[in-house]
């Protein structure tokens, strides 16, 4: 029940997006660190894109790991693999350079295990919420480092 009204949310556009509009507001720091904005090109349109992600891990204070929930087809994964210079909104840091690096899949197998150690209520109800709306099991997630470059 819950994995299925958290499904839903994950798929309606007006929820999702709620929070862009709070980062670009400069009310980004009400998610504290747990959350980003990622600003990035569109891989067709060359038009600044922007997508708030939750972070996996920061393996350093200038790198922060992300996940795709629905996998390498996300929009926004797929257009950092075209062009993986990026911009960062984080805390009360906005709009820092970055530039993103593609896990492999046992770098990306290690962060999900971490992420599952350290909140595992959390992952819980997120797993299933992205089996739901994708429709099927899902082991692994492609993840992405973000080296923060410049303020």
């Amino acid at each position: 029940m819950i994995d299925s009204i958290v499904s839903r949310l994950l798929r309606a556009r007006a929820v999702v997006r709620a929070p862009i509009w709070l980062y670009r507001h400069n009310a980004g720091w009400l998610f504290g660190s747990r959350m980003l904005m990622l600003e990035h090109v569109g891989r067709r349109s060359g038009v600044a894109r922007y997508v708030c992600l939750e972070v996996v891990e920061r393996p350093t204070a200038d790198e922060i790991v992300v996940v795709s929930g629905f996998g390498a087809g996300a929009q926004w994964y797929q257009n950092l693999l075209a062009e993986p210079s990026c911009r960062v909104s984080i805390g009360t840091r906005t709009s820092v350079t970055a530039q993103a690096r593609f896990l492999d899949e046992e770098e990306s197998a290690a962060a999900l295990g971490r992420y599952q150690r350290a909140h595992p209520r959390a992952w819980k109800r997120l797993h299933g919420a992205i089996e739901t709306a994708v429709g099927h099991e899902v082991d692994g997630l492609p993840m992405v480092n973000l080296k923060l470059i410049g303020d």
